[in-house]
């Protein structure tokens, strides 16, 4: 995948991942360090008072993070998660969570991030998380890459 554009790079590898497909999340936008990641609620990703699971708005949260970091990766490079912190603002409710993952400082091993979870009503959008984390560039490891 090395001669993809930064944007059909994190497509394609977005398209690869079972957890975002389980989950129903789409990729909204890619561009130079941020990521917008989406997901609608229901029943599946719920938890029992009919909120968005935490676990679901870590994940499309450090997803966004990720994807924002490996947009400014080498060609060719794989990104891990090396570290997250969320914080949990308010119940994650509404007509969709959009996660906006954005790079903080790229480094060439490291790369910190951050992801702010928004639910979208009618009203408006409201910040339900705030995610940061810690990237890792890995190249040369077989199976992880692009």
């Amino acid at each position: 995948m090395t001669d993809l554009t930064p944007d059909a790079r994190v497509r394609a590898s977005f398209d690869k991942q079972g957890l975002m497909r389980t989950l129903g999340a789409t990729l909204e936008a890619v561009a130079p360090g941020a990521v917008e990641i989406a997901l609608v609620p229901g029943p599946a990703v719920s938890q029992q008072h009919g909120f968005v699971h935490a676990g679901a708005v870590s994940a499309i949260a450090d997803s966004a993070a990720g994807y924002a970091a490996l947009t400014l990766m080498p060609p060719g490079a794989g990104v891990l998660t090396a570290e997250f912190k969320i914080n949990l603002l308010a119940p994650a409710a509404g007509r969709r969570i959009l996660a906006r993952g954005r790079v903080v400082k790229a480094g060439r091993t490291l790369t910190l991030a951050q992801a702010e979870v928004f639910s979208e009503s009618e009203g408006g959008e409201k910040l339900v998380a705030l995610l940061t984390a810690t990237l890792m560039a890995v190249q040369g490891r077989e199976g992880v890459g692009d």
